[in-house]
């Protein structure tokens, strides 16, 4: 078989890599069927088409050992074939009516409350329903309204897909520039309502380790070596025991893609629920009768991490009025919470 392997081009200016994948195929040394070059190359890119190979060869994207080829090409035991396609332009984000639960908003900012399995920015796999769709719906209604420029919402942290509450979006630069120092230095209040799995031996505590991309999975997040993640802190606090898991508070020191998930995930407690690391099955106690059933209906229902933004706090980019918004914890977590309070304390 050829080897297939997707990287980055090394022949393309540095600043434009990204616009490119990348792949390499090595042909046997037992293949002797005199195969076109692109029939050859068909076989091996997901998705590609013959006539999508022979344009892209005619473009130059394909080198056999180093050697500009025709598609007419045969291809022999040992040839080198390295392709390099650009990259599509993600299309540009377009607003569309979709509900908002907006808890504040004046002509600086807007406080949003995002439910459990909204997006929050567009990308690949998700290009609409998301939250940036949403808000550009909602400001460019707003500027129409008042026959001024189209306001542009600036994203300034995220939250997990599946992860619900609260977020801030800024409606300028300026408003965008003076929070985004607040979330580098720290300085922002972020309370987050979780269900772990096990009960933590310290009431109150902090992880303190450095976060980075899984080595055995690019799509998930690993507690990683120190000097090659970046510094994560997280702090809890337990509010409840249960047999066998805890209600805690968590407050984020730091904001790394997936950090509470990880972090918890880590130290032997996941999130409940979550189907990513490791909460969507019975971590502690039996997992028999009825007990069993309970957390199969809970993981059925949830459908989710049991995660939630609660709390929210920074000083307003304007007025630098210090203000603190809170979200109640939403139907689907505390029915979830309710279920466990009556059966597991």
């Amino acid at each position: 078989m050829a080897k297939d392997v997707e990287k980055k081009p090394d022949h393309v200016p540095e600043d434009d890599r990204e616009a490119f994948t990348r792949y390499d195929l090595v042909v046997p040394e037992g293949h002797h069927e005199q195969m076109r070059l692109d029939k050859y190359i068909t076989g091996f890119i997901q998705n590609a088409t013959r006539n999508k190979v022979q344009e892209g060869i005619r473009n130059g994207w394909v080198r056999v050992n180093g050697v500009l080829e025709k598609a007419s090409y045969r291809v022999q035991p040992e040839d080198q074939i390295v392709i390099i396609i650009p990259k599509a332009p993600p299309p540009q984000a377009v607003g569309e009516e979709i509900p908002l639960d907006i808890v504040y908003e004046d002509d600086t900012l807007i406080v949003v409350d995002k439910p459990a399995g909204m997006v929050v920015h567009p990308s690949f796999g998700n290009w609409t329903g998301t939250m940036v769709n949403a808000l550009l719906h909602h400001t460019q209604t707003l500027s129409a309204a008042n026959k001024d420029d189209v306001l542009r919402p600036g994203i300034v942290h995220r939250l997990d897909k599946d992860t619900s509450g609260l977020l801030v979006v800024a409606k300028n630069d300026l408003a965008h520039h003076h929070l985004s120092k607040q979330f580098a230095a720290k300085s922002v209040d972020r309370i987050y309502r979780a269900v772990i799995w096990g009960s933590p031996q310290k009431d109150e505590g902090s992880i303190n380790q450095p976060l980075g991309r899984d080595p055995s999975d690019r799509k998930k997040m690993a507690v990683v070596k120190e000097g090659t993640g970046k510094p994560a802190i997280t702090h809890y606090h337990v509010l409840q025991r249960f047999d066998h898991l805890a209600l805690v508070d968590v407050t984020l020191e730091t904001g790394r893609t997936h950090q509470i998930r990880v972090h918890f995930s880590w130290q032997g407690h996941p999130v409940l629920g979550d189907p990513v690391y490791g909460g969507d099955s019975v971590r502690f106690g039996p997992n028999t009768g009825s007990r069993k059933t309970m957390f199969q209906n809970i993981f059925s229902s949830l459908g989710r991490q049991c995660l939630h933004a609660r709390l929210l706090g920074f000083e307003h980019p304007a007025t630098r009025e210090w203000m603190v918004f809170e979200s109640p914890i939403p139907n689907d977590m505390q029915q979830t919470i309710d279920k466990i309070t009556n059966y597991c304390s």
